[in-house]
């Protein structure tokens, strides 16, 4: 019987401000079938410093999927959503927008600005959780991503 070679480390950025959330996204990663870090960062500014790998982040990976909140302190999501997007070099990484409003113009906003998926996130941990359990099967078993 053949020996199953090692999974390989998937790269998963959270820009979540909410520390509740990314303990909370990083437990539910945990009890995944598939091997992650998850790297979260607490606003845009820190986000775009770990995609283009400045100061602390000079040595970040590049992520395969960015799970990002849309309302961040210091640089909104949106503003990152469209630097990622307009930066040849980051555009084909997936953005999924995780947030708590439902608001249709957010939702058109988000789509408009090129997010690959938009996801309204629910209050409670049980409901969060499977929100992440549905995330990792979707854009890791099921979708083909782009090479790096």
């Amino acid at each position: 019987m053949p020996l199953e070679s090692p999974q390989r480390l998937i790269e998963i950025l959270l820009v979540e401000d909410s520390p509740i959330n990314g303990l909370m996204a990083k437990t539910a990663f945990k009890s995944a079938k598939l091997l992650y870090h998850v790297q979260v960062v607490e606003d845009g500014e820190q986000a775009l410093a770990f995609l283009h790998r400045e100061g602390l982040y000079a040595n970040a990976p590049r992520p395969a999927l960015i799970l990002l909140d849309l309302n961040l302190p210091r640089k909104e999501g949106w503003e990152v959503l469209t630097e990622i997007k307009a930066d040849d070099r980051l555009k084909r990484i997936p953005v999924v927008a995780l947030t708590t409003s439902k608001a249709e113009a957010d939702i058109l906003k988000a789509y408009g600005l090129h997010a690959n998926c938009y996801i309204t996130k629910p209050r409670d941990f049980g409901g969060f959780a499977e929100v992440v359990r549905a995330i990792e099967p979707f854009w890791f078993r099921v979708v083909t991503l782009p090479p790096e």
